[in-house]
């Protein structure tokens, strides 16, 4: 390998939005992440219900239908 061309590599801190903290290397110091294996319902077996139809809901009334905008226009 070359001389003087590769990061840094030191011990960091990652911090999840859960409160996990996790102690490894990298090039960064001090990472926040918003998720991690502790609280990701993939690891964690919990199903998060996503209100799918409120956001359809939503962008209808705000930006209407085609039916809608074409009458209008």
């Amino acid at each position: 390998m070359k001389a003087d061309i590769h990061p840094d590599y030191q011990e960091t801190t990652i911090h999840c939005a859960c409160g996990t903290t996790y102690h490894t290397r990298s090039t960064k110091r001090d990472l926040k992440i918003g998720i991690c294996a502790a609280c990701h319902p993939f690891f964690t077996g919990e199903q998060k219900f996503v209100d799918t139809a409120g956001r359809i809901e939503k962008f209808s009334r705000r930006y209407g239908t085609a039916a809608s905008r074409k009458k209008t226009a």
